[in-house]
């Protein structure tokens, strides 16, 4: 019989939440219970992530709805890819963002490379 790597026999682990060491992103730990038996693990939160979400649920976004002349906003759903550690996710999120005011244009004909 294959011994675990970790040298627990328990196969039932039960994981909580990343939660950072400090701030709200960032490295930290998760804990971890298998009957009498638990550990911690390192884990990390990316600073740029969609904390309300949590970092453990995984979503496929669709593109950006239109804008909403009524409140200014714009909306995308994400449809859950992968609960990681066995994590309580929503199924179906939402997502809003203000519309962009401004017109976003690729600057032609600058290089930032210098010939020689």
């Amino acid at each position: 019989e294959k011994a675990k790597k970790d040298g627990s026999e328990c196969d039932d682990w039960r994981w909580g939440p990343c939660v950072p060491s400090s701030k709200d992103c960032g490295l930290g730990y998760r804990e971890g219970t298998c009957k009498d038996e638990s550990k911690k693990l390192k884990c990390k939160i990316p600073c740029n992530w969609k904390k309300k979400f949590g970092a453990d649920c995984k979503y496929k976004f669709e593109s950006w709805g239109a804008c909403s002349a009524q409140t200014g906003v714009k909306t995308r759903s994400g449809i859950l890819k992968k609960a990681l550690y066995n994590a309580q996710c929503e199924e179906i999120v939402y997502v809003t963002k203000p519309c962009s005011s401004k017109i976003k244009s690729k600057s032609k004909g600058q290089s930032p490379l210098l010939l020689s």
